[in-house]
């Protein structure tokens, strides 16, 4: 069984990244896999950040 709370820990901190914090992730990442892993993450914190400026009318 996995350990939720560290997970939870890991997720709250995710979500601070900044796209600069991200893309220095992926420049710096040692591998292919680990560099897709930093986009994923990326593209999810934009894709989020769009939808909350969609909800609330800040475009």
């Amino acid at each position: 069984m996995c350990d939720v709370k560290k997970y939870s820990e890991i997720y709250k901190e995710i979500s601070k990244l900044n796209p600069d914090d991200t893309l220095q992730l992926v420049l710096e990442s040692e591998n292919e896999e680990e560099k897709d892993f930093y986009e994923m993450i990326g593209d999810y914190l934009l894709q989020k950040h769009q939808k909350e400026v969609i909800e609330g009318n800040l475009f």
